[in-house]
């Protein structure tokens, strides 16, 4: 027995389950010194539940590679060894940074909901907390990537041989990624400058509809039609579009008619303003105001303002007071809608024909 743990193969084995082990016991054993610390804040909680199972690996990965560090240069095969070693390790890390920052921003989230009447400040915060979430995400990917990259000689010496033509390359490469590094400043520069926000409703290319998704390379529209509208992060620093809840969701919206001049307008008032308080939930009760805008050659044109929460009840709150009006004055005031008025006249030199004839004779004998 002495004489097989005297074996430096099989010692290296134990050493190694043995730093596993110890790995594994030192992780359970933290998390739930760590879960106990961390009751009172939410956000420490969500980011100990994400990075709990890549810490599993990571912890007992670290202990293994310093054993692996501290055996004889001249075992065997410990090269090789220590190498997979490593990129199993960085692989580990690099999958532990990504669950801590999606924990951080899960937990941030979290804390601030968008199922709230009055969301402006959760839906700033929703999307400057994704937006930096991703672009974190890339660099760490990238930076994991790179790290396991180096730990291949054949890798280093690529790269030094790449540095005598890294003018050309460096060009080459540049323009070939202008588009990938565009997007990924263009969300740097939404997060923080935030000219859209997550569920802010936009007006994009004539198309109406709801930011769904705001990723490190492109915006998700959500349609009125349920369509998905797919638009690169750099469109929205390089081209203008309408924001309707840059600052707030109400909104005011605008229905027209045209109606006779005879129309009176006090009635129409009235029952704008009783169509509007009998749907309190698409109206605001802010405004609600009836205007002449336009008087053309047969009729005029009434223009009807009333305001909403939202994007979604205004166009409701507009279809009905549409509808309403409607029917308002076809029940009330027929006699009142749009209608041609022409006036028959004689030509010169047509006189006669244009009076009525006289009644017919008698027969003459």
């Amino acid at each position: 027995m002495d004489e097989l743990i005297a074996n430096p193969y099989v010692a290296l084995v134990i050493a190694l389950l043995v730093a596993a082990v110890v790995g594994t016991l030192i992780h359970r054993s933290g998390r739930i010194v760590l879960a106990r610390l961390s009751a009172p804040v939410p956000i420490a909680q969500t980011v100990l539940q994400k990075m709990s199972v890549p810490a599993g690996y990571a912890l007992p990965l670290l202990l293994m590679q310093l054993v692996l560090r501290g055996a004889p240069d001249d075992l065997r095969g410990i090269d090789p060894l220590r190498h997979v070693c490593a990129v199993l390790l960085i692989i580990a890390i690099t999958w532990l940074l990504l669950r801590v920052v999606s924990g951080l921003a899960r937990g941030i989230t979290d804390r601030h909901p968008l199922n709230v009447i009055d969301n402006l400040n959760a839906r700033r915060i929703h999307t400057q907390t994704n937006v930096l979430m991703r672009t974190a995400m890339v660099v760490i990917v990238l930076f994991g990537l790179s790290a396991v990259l180096m730990t291949f000689p054949s890798a280093r010496t690529l790269g030094a041989s790449l540095l005598a033509s890294a003018g050309v390359a460096g060009i080459v490469l540049g323009m070939a990624a202008k588009p990938v590094f565009g997007n990924l400043i263009a969300g740097v520069q939404i997060a923080l400058t935030q000219p859209i926000r997550v569920d802010d409703v936009l007006i994009v290319e004539g198309e109406w509809g709801w930011v769904e998704e705001i990723t490190g390379t492109y915006v998700v529209m959500r349609l009125w039609d349920r369509r998905r509208l797919i638009v690169p992060l750099q469109w929205f620093i390089e081209h203008p579009f309408q924001n309707w809840t840059r600052t707030s969701a109400s909104i005011i919206g605008s229905v027209f008619w045209w109606v006779d001049y005879r129309m009176p307008l006090e009635p129409l008032r009235a029952e704008l303003r009783r169509l509007c308080e009998e749907v309190p939930k698409w109206w605001d009760s802010d405004v609600v105001v009836l205007q002449v805008v336009d008087s053309g050659l047969e009729s005029m044109q009434l223009r009807a303002l009333v305001s909403a929460r939202n994007s979604p009840d205004c166009w409701d709150l507009r279809c009905h007071v549409r509808e309403g009006i409607v029917r308002f004055v076809q029940r009330d005031y027929p006699e009142f809608l749009p209608r041609l008025r022409a006036e028959m006249s004689a030509l010169p030199g047509e006189e006669n024909a244009a009076r009525p004839l006289p009644p017919a004779s008698a027969p003459l004998d």
